[in-house]
């Protein structure tokens, strides 16, 4: 994050006492990234934060690889993805590289017998369908159909679900998720050509302190393996912080897309980066407006890069029979393009409503096993004519 948040209450010069109402100190916590290079936050405990009291075995999660050097184009249908009650059971990773893993998720439950932290990785959770509360260590963040939830690595976290019926598009990213630097000036400010602002963000709110001791159980993600460690108090039990290092959130419908007289780029669309990936947003927009414009995309080659699109809502006019939640992955080596008739018919169309999530990575994506139990197996031939 490029902006300085805080919330509660801390002592006015940082690594000095600060004291309870009893007399005792509350405990300091540097939250950061990069070893002390990165952006950081600084956390005020009730308790220490580091009273483990059980270790677990470790359990697999690793994604099993179906498919390492991956050819074909594909569609993923991602609602044919299960529900489950739990949250990280419900969790598929689909599309998996050194890089990142991209997955889908229907949980029908809440977090509420455990608390989460994810060691290796930040987490990008896009909400397709539901609505309720991201609660952590620093504060809490609503959302809703259409929100991004980014959370960097480390931070502890719950999900509230309001019903059952969630869908979310998640990917871990092994490397920090940032703003793209091309909107932002040497200040780390969000400039005037960017597609959103800072008010766009949805920043941590309502702290809520726990001073309680017992049994509280953490699941930890680490080098591919789940870890279950038993803490002595509640992880929630910040009673203030600042800093730049935190979750937040940020609407797909508040950017604001960039259009011109001929079609633009793919790089309009982008929204966040690393330096592995980048994940874009197409969102309804006026077409362009030169009077021969056509607004289908042109045919292009994928040489450097593995394209995957999520469908969220509207027309998806480069594309014939696409739904909801499906998902398509073209990849690097061979070119792609809109489908047969799409082309044609884009011409004299002044706008589309379509809403898609974008992620091209620099590196090849590997296909899991539940990616097949998923995929069409025909896409790569809905060039040929008409499907």
């Amino acid at each position: 994050m490029p902006i300085y948040h805080k919330l509660g209450k801390m002592p006015s010069k940082r690594h000095t006492i600060f004291q309870k109402p009893n007399g005792e100190l509350y405990y300091e916590q540097l939250f950061g990234t990069i070893g002390f290079d990165g952006m950081s936050s600084l956390l005020y405990h009730v308790n220490r934060p580091t009273m483990v009291k059980e270790i677990g075995d470790p359990i697999d999660v690793q994604p099993k690889i179906a498919i390492e050097r991956n050819m074909a184009a594909r569609k993923l249908i991602g609602f044919d993805v299960a529900a489950q009650e739990d949250f990280l059971h419900s969790r598929v990773p689909l599309l998996v590289n050194s890089d990142i893993h991209i997955g889908v998720a229907a949980p029908k439950s809440s977090m509420t017998d455990y608390f989460y932290k994810n060691a290796d990785a930040d987490e990008l959770l896009f909400v397709h369908r539901g609505t309720g509360t991201l609660k952590t260590l620093v504060g809490n963040i609503p959302f809703e159909y259409g929100d991004y939830l980014i959370i960097p690595r480390g931070m502890i976290y719950q999900i509230e679900f309001d019903t059952p019926d969630n869908r979310l598009l998640y990917a871990e990213s092994f490397h920090p998720i940032y703003t793209p630097k091309r909107y932002r000036n040497w200040f780390g400010q969000l400039l005037e050509h960017s597609p959103y602002c800072e008010r766009d963000y949805i920043l941590p709110q309502d702290l809520q302190t726990h001073d309680e001791k017992g049994d509280f159980l953490m699941k930890i993600k680490k080098q591919g393996s789940l870890h279950e460690l038993v803490y002595a108090s509640h992880p929630f039990d910040v009673i203030g912080w600042d800093g730049y290092n935190y979750p937040y959130g940020f609407s797909i419908h508040n950017f604001e897309p960039i259009t011109g007289r001929v079609h633009q780029p793919p790089p309009v669309h982008q929204t966040f980066e690393t330096s592995a990936f980048v994940v874009c947003s197409f969102c309804p927009r006026l077409y362009d407006y030169h009077p021969k414009a056509i607004p289908a995309p042109y045919n292009h080659s994928n040489i450097d890069s593995d394209e995957m699109l999520y469908y969220v809502d509207g027309d998806f006019m480069s594309r014939n029979n696409i739904d909801k939640g499906y998902i398509t992955l073209h990849p690097g080596g061979i070119p792609h393009g809109p489908h047969p008739g799409a082309y044609e018919r884009s011409i004299g169309q002044k706008e589309t409503e379509e809403l898609a999530v974008m992620i091209d990575t620099f590196r090849p994506l590997m296909i899991t096993e539940a990616a097949l139990q998923i995929d069409d197996g025909i896409y790569y031939q809905s060039w040929l004519q008409a499907h």
